[in-house]
């Protein structure tokens, strides 16, 4: 199947993109990287030209327009899905409605961005997409309403960012709340990932996220046998206060990647971070009651 060629898994080989036009500077931001990387580029005018276009020529990633709902882009999506499955699509649209996210990830979109969207992060986005060999599978919806969703995600780390894409587009907080629990969130699942999952593409986290008027919860369960914090030597949480950095030694020591802050990151940034017995299922809570009133009101 043509449309199942990936960047990483084929040599030698022009890649197309395929654009729908938004405006300007979205057209020039989107061209100039491109062309950096030396990809073919496309444009169409509209959603209905696109998914034409996509039925002739296997393109190996899609950005739409954001001057079209989310919704219409969704259902683009869909349409797409029934001749070219494994295409890479990223929507961007000017205005967010609640549960097109969600439809969104149950369809394998693989991003979205609503204005305002930083440039830099879609820019990051599109990299991500030309350079993940396996994509399609990584986000697995198990339960899904705008405050209470449960996925399964694939333990590797272009996966994680995507899904922090969703997070922050999905979040409903204002945005100093949702850049705090989409980091301390991120660490604990890249933790998950590393330490319960190994890294193994083969190997999944259960992730849920509930909203209420009052708290944001995220929970993450990792595929591993657990831990006990007072044996996290070398993480930073388990560092004395005289000494800040004393879990750089124990990383080295055990050949670890530089870090270990990710625990102690996430304890700052959120009210309340819980482990099971197990030490493999983590709470996330952040409370909404001195911050959050305007956006649940």
């Amino acid at each position: 199947m043509p449309d199942a060629i990936t960047p990483a898994s084929a040599a030698n080989r022009n890649y197309r993109s395929l654009l729908v036009r938004s405006g300007p500077e979205i057209d020039q931001l989107l061209t100039s990287l491109f062309q950096q990387e030396k990809w073919e580029i496309q444009f169409a005018e509209h959603n209905t030209e696109a998914l034409q276009l996509a039925k002739d020529t296997p393109f190996d990633l899609i950005i739409t327009g954001e001057r079209t709902p989310g919704k219409e882009d969704v259902e683009l999506l869909r349409r797409l899905r029934l001749v070219r499955p494994h295409t890479r699509l990223i929507i961007l649209t000017e205005e967010f409605i609640p549960g097109d996210v969600l439809a969104a990830i149950r369809e394998r979109a693989f991003s979205y961005f609503s204005r305002p969207f930083s440039t830099e992060r879609l820019a990051e986005m599109i990299r991500i997409a030309m350079s993940e060999p396996f994509w399609d599978d990584g986000i697995e919806v198990l339960h899904g309403k705008p405050n209470w969703v449960r996925l399964c995600v694939r333990c590797d780390l272009a996966t994680a960012n995507r899904l922090l894409q969703f997070f922050r587009e999905a979040s409903g907080l204002p945005d100093a709340e949702t850049e705090e629990v989409a980091t301390g969130f991120r660490e604990i699942l890249v933790n998950a990932m590393e330490y319960g999952g190994q890294f193994d593409p083969s190997q999944h986290v259960e992730v849920s996220y509930v909203r209420t008027k009052r708290m944001v919860l995220c929970r993450v369960k990792d595929p591993g046998q657990g831990f006990s914090l007072e044996e996290l030597h070398h993480s930073a949480i388990a560092n004395p206060e005289e000494d800040p950095f004393k879990h750089m030694e124990t990383r080295e020591a055990q050949g670890k990647r530089p870090g270990g802050f990710g625990i102690l990151m996430a304890t700052k940034l959120v009210d309340d971070l819980i482990y099971n017995d197990k030490g493999n299922e983590v709470l996330l809570v952040k409370y909404l009651d001195k911050a959050g009133k305007a956006s649940t009101s």
